[in-house]
């Protein structure tokens, strides 16, 4: 439910109204604008009936968030909201790269990597310390050594370090390594693991769309984080699993522009994992532009053909390079900026 004071309405009358929605056991929001201010009030819709908030004098409007994703929702937020990793801000205008290696290797990968994507003035470092991977044979990440190197390589390269965690009791572990938490695909719907994050309200968290999550999916699983605490939301759509066996992964653009309409949270792409074709990268992160994406995360290695993980995908320097310049034309004529 959104209530919408009058213009007129005071602090003291807004906190009257949310003590009556927490005295109910209901989840009281407020949001204070230039014009008006906006409560909100979640809960059981059998006790929102019981507020009788009409009957409040400064109160001007009641809707009800038909959405069952509210706090998400362009319903409750109709402007975009923009997250912070590190002081780097997504979304508002924004366009943000993400750029790393898929797991993080050894001191010389690392740092190597640091420096190329810097050069491009790059500023948020990607890396996998914990690795979810397919088959239990494959290169499962370097673990404490892994954050430990990535929190050197933030200092060393002034970079900030977005990382994937997978199990809900490394939250605290990772806290002080890292600026971003991602969420992949492989755990969208872990419902422990989004509580965990929602927790750390000073952490951004990236959370990638599942491989066979519906769009509400994806946003139901945003609600989880927000609704433990932490405002601070990245959606990325990373590809879908389809009848289509030419690419990795079918990379659905359709959802990218669907979010920015449905939800205030900014919205990234990952061509890499979206398409699994080191060629297609570019096209589809220039796609990523026009369709309205806040920013891209791409992976990227030294020497990709020695890469432990996702070398087929990652983008050498060149390549990089190429990309950085081919796309700043097309984020100039979205009205954004890099």
């Amino acid at each position: 439910m959104i209530i919408v004071l009058k213009p007129q309405a005071s602090e003291k009358d807004a906190n009257e109204i949310l003590t009556k929605i927490s005295s109910l056991g209901l989840k009281p929001l407020y949001m204070p604008g230039i014009e008006r201010t906006v409560l909100g009030a979640l809960g059981d819709e059998r006790v929102l009936a019981q507020l009788h908030l009409d009957a409040y004098p400064m109160v001007d409007e009641i809707k009800p968030v038909l959405s069952p994703y509210k706090l998400v929702s362009r319903e409750l937020q109709s402007h975009d909201s923009i997250v912070s990793i590190g002081g780097i801000k997504v979304g508002g205008g924004a366009f943000t790269v993400i750029a790393g290696p898929c797991s993080v290797e050894s001191e010389e990968q690392l740092f190597g990597v640091s420096e190329m994507i810097s050069k491009q003035g790059i500023t948020l470092l990607r890396g996998g310390a914990f690795k979810p991977r397919t088959s239990p044979y494959s290169f499962q990440g370097l673990g404490l050594e892994g954050l430990k190197l990535l929190k050197a390589a933030r200092e060393k390269y002034q970079l900030n370090i977005v990382s994937e965690i997978i199990d809900p009791n490394d939250a605290e572990l990772m806290h002080d390594y890292i600026d971003c938490y991602q969420i992949g695909a492989r755990n969208m719907q872990n419902f422990r693991l989004l509580e965990a994050v929602g927790k750390h309200s000073d952490k951004a968290v990236l959370l990638k769309r599942g491989i066979s999550a519906t769009i509400e999916e994806l946003l139901l699983a945003a609600e989880y984080i927000i609704n433990a605490g932490n405002p601070n939301v990245i959606l990325c759509e990373r590809g879908i699993r389809t009848f289509e066996t030419a690419t990795r992964n079918t990379l659905d653009l359709n959802a990218v522009a669907y979010l920015k309409e449905k939800s205030h949270l900014p919205v990234l792409v990952d061509p890499s994992h979206g398409t699994g074709v080191k060629s297609l990268i570019n096209p589809l992160s220039r796609a990523a532009v026009a369709v309205g994406a806040d920013g891209i995360i791409v992976e990227t290695h030294l020497k990709p053909t020695e890469a432990l993980s996702d070398g087929h995908q990652a983008l050498n320097a060149d390549d990089f390079a190429t990309l950085m310049a081919d796309i700043k034309p097309f984020i100039k004529a979205a009205g954004k900026s890099i």
